[in-house]
């Protein structure tokens, strides 16, 4: 089918999103995975965010592939695809949390015994995790798929006897509110996680600020210009996380068919945020600042007049 104009505008914000995504997803990879041969030994920090570059990447690549082939090769079935994308963004979202966790843990001032004892062992803890994370997803999404093929064998079995279309309507029904409800609680329970980790270390960082601020020294300003970025940071990573969740919430209750440029106009929205969220990270870890920082100022330094190259 050719699709009209404003779906032509959407699909081609969706697509140079996504080939950001990927780019970005891909740095984040290669830069880190450098860093790992070259020191031997990666930060809490950094092994969550070489995972998440990877899941995001094949995350996109998922979507890519399912939405352009349901849209132009609507008759196909790619429910393989879709179990793919579904994982690697339950993925992504215990590993957002985790992330979230470890700066809780590594940053927050609190003194309670639980914090302690997790700063103590955070750096032993993160690979347990990331394996942890990865089974959460690999069994909530095994449970899933089991779910939606044998509630798909009970409809080919229905369809096929005359005269029951009113319980075939209703078992279309409770399949389609079934996947809803199972997706989007494996979505809450990390995402609740997130939100509050993250509260708390804001919670911290602001009461830590007041205290600063109370015992005001000559050497105290550069420590609240730390602080004050660091919770603009998070205020920043808060609000475009919770709109992804949000979007994800929206898009998923209310089914848009692929031929609807509403639908394409969702996956714009759904992925600027995925975007800003993967610079948000960037811009957090140092490595890739660095790099960041490097190719920013080899794109401004001029050539010097009467050098040649070799």
């Amino acid at each position: 089918m050719i699709p009209n104009q404003l779906t032509v505008f959407f699909m081609t914000i969706y697509l140079l999103e996504s080939l950001t995504i990927i780019v970005q997803s891909s740095l984040i990879v290669a830069v880190l995975s450098r860093e790992w041969v070259q020191v031997k030994r990666l930060s809490p920090v950094d092994m969550i965010l070489i995972s998440l570059g990877a899941c995001r990447f094949c995350l996109q690549w998922s979507s890519v592939l399912h939405n352009f082939c349901s849209y132009f090769s609507p008759d196909n079935e790619l429910w393989y695809i879709g179990i793919l994308w579904e994982f690697t963004n339950t993925l992504s979202f215990w590993l957002t949390s985790l992330l979230a966790v470890v700066y809780c843990v590594k940053v927050s001032s609190f003194n309670y015994a639980i914090f302690l004892w997790l700063r103590w062992r955070i750096l032993r803890l993160v690979p347990w995790l990331l394996l942890g994370s990865l089974m959460i997803s690999c069994v909530t999404i095994i449970v899933s798929a089991l779910r939606v093929a044998f509630l798909k064998s009970q409809l080919i079995s229905r369809m096929q006897l005359p005269g029951n279309n009113t319980e075939t309507e209703t078992l279309i029904s409770f399949l389609e509110k079934n996947y809803e409800h199972t997706h989007l609680a494996t979505l809450f329970i990390p995402f609740l996680l997130f939100l509050t980790s993250t509260i708390l270390l804001i919670a911290s960082l602001c009461q830590h600020l007041r205290q600063i601020r109370h015992h005001d020294t000559g050497h105290s300003n550069s420590s609240m210009k730390a602080h004050a970025t660091a919770l603009r940071f998070l205020a920043f990573f808060l609000i475009f996380f919770t709109s992804y969740f949000f979007t994800i919430i929206i898009s998923t209750t209310y089914t848009l068919m692929h031929k609807s440029y509403w639908f394409w106009a969702s996956e714009t929205i759904i992925y600027a945020t995925v975007s800003i969220h993967l610079t948000s990270l960037m811009l957090s870890s140092p490595a890739l600042k660095k790099v960041l920082k490097v190719s920013c100022c080899a794109r401004k330094l001029p050539e010097v007049p009467g050098t040649t190259r070799t």
